[in-house]
């Protein structure tokens, strides 16, 4: 049993792989004192326990029930409102809101977005040219993934910082802050003032209706059934939270890994224009360090697995990051490999609780990169060190300095 992982220590932060793979080898099914959970790390386990009824992920109500914080009044008010979303419910109410949510946020119209993302892309890329240099995270994949998720939602670009601000502030809970302070009350609020916007944003989309998704989303129905205000609010903030979150770390973490394999990233550029090999590379670039590192699960009833007896309303972590670097399913796992076949990653989850904007991110990363690429000359590192997330569920960075060289200027016709 290896008693040092230690989650919260920044060598592991920095860089989770070596213990993840420790245990993945030794101690596939560990009893962490520091957690005060189990935590699983094999592809086998983890997929089959993200499919598991008996791993509820309805983790915010035992949170509440197991809470003795002076803060009780806020997390409880916190929870309540959280608990009216689909990834934290079980079926029969996740599968009821999650196809009146697949009603709005169809195939079709997703992919019908990408030549807006192509153009939002070739904007943030040109006022980027201007300067010679960009933050990756701020100047990039954020304002793509929330303006486009905005866009999803019909409302103007001009308020994306206000709620991309509310929606950080959420995180404090839902991606587990380690050290910020009062981080219950600051996710609280966060919530209160954005479930206030889209308030008012419905009640004008109910007066009038437009092409987009809220309005979409308040005349789903299913079998005479549509979503009730309070669930209208909670799906409008849980889509626009999941809706940039795993984006925005996605082309940051594959920015990255492209800056630390130049072969790989000489490819994608001299082929830009072959979509399957840019499909193959978005993949791997979630396998190998995607913007999950792990999903987290409540025992409805006892488990038991590798021997191992898992008791009913113990919290049981899912190491995405470590189930996608097996041995046992991922060749040479530890190389970032473009070209990898049968890449059964699972980054955006399994079941029925899988990603609801995985497309969404996957157009924004198929189309982002190339244009990067093809615009960007001899892109590098403008930090000898990258500070990553304070952060337990999400995997990323916050600024991702990047240096390159412009391109020469069209001669005069």
């Amino acid at each position: 049993m290896d008693l040092s992982f230690d989650p919260r220590h920044p060598d592991f932060i920095e860089n989770p792989f070596p213990a993840l793979l420790h245990l993945m080898e030794h101690e596939p099914v560990f009893w962490s004192e520091k957690l005060h959970g189990w935590v699983l790390t094999r592809h086998e386990h983890v997929r089959a326990s993200l499919r598991d009824p008996r791993l509820s992920a309805d983790r915010v109500r035992p949170f509440l029930a197991h809470y003795k914080g002076p803060e009780r009044g806020v997390v409880q008010d916190l929870v309540e409102r959280l608990s009216m979303w689909a990834s934290f419910n079980e079926p029969p109410v996740h599968t009821r809101l999650r196809g009146l949510m697949n009603k709005a946020m169809t195939l079709p119209s997703v992919l019908a977005l990408e030549p807006r993302v192509r153009a939002l892309a070739d904007e943030l890329i040109y006022a980027a040219l201007q300067r010679g240099e960009m933050d990756m995270i701020a100047d990039f994949a954020y304002p793509l993934s929330a303006t486009m998720i905005a866009e999803l939602f019909g409302v103007p670009r001009a308020d994306v910082p206000l709620l991309k601000k509310w929606s950080d502030e959420l995180g404090a809970f839902i991606v587990q802050s380690r050290t910020l302070a009062n981080k219950y009350a600051i996710a609280a609020g966060g919530l209160r003032a954005m479930t206030s916007y889209f308030e008012d944003v419905i009640a004008e989309r109910r007066r009038h209706p437009r092409e987009d998704m809220l309005s979409r989303l308040i005349a789903a129905e299913e079998k005479g059934d549509f979503l009730s205000a309070e669930e209208l609010f909670a799906c409008c903030a849980l889509l626009f939270f999941a809706g940039h979150e795993t984006t925005t770390h996605l082309l940051g973490n594959g920015m990255i890994a492209l800056l630390r394999h130049p072969e790989a990233l000489a490819e994608l550029r001299d082929r830009r224009a072959d979509t399957m090999l840019m499909s193959s590379a978005v993949e791997e670039m979630l396998r190998w360090d995607g913007p999950l590192l792990m999903m987290a699960r409540v025992a409805a009833e006892d488990v038991e697995l590798l021997g191992k007896r898992i008791l009913a309303g113990s919290r049981v972590f899912l190491m995405i990051a470590a189930a996608n670097r097996d041995p046992r399913v991922f060749p040479d796992p530890d190389r970032f490999d473009i070209h990898r076949q049968d890449n059964r990653h699972i980054a955006f989850g399994n079941g029925i609780h899988y990603c609801i904007g995985a497309p969404l991110a996957r157009l924004e990363a198929r189309v982002a990169f190339p244009r990067l690429l093809e615009r960007f000359l001899a892109p590098e590192l403008a930090t000898s060190k990258l500070v990553w997330r304070d952060a337990f569920v999400v995997r990323g960075v916050d600024q991702l300095p990047i240096r390159f060289a412009r391109p020469a200027p069209a001669p005069e016709p």
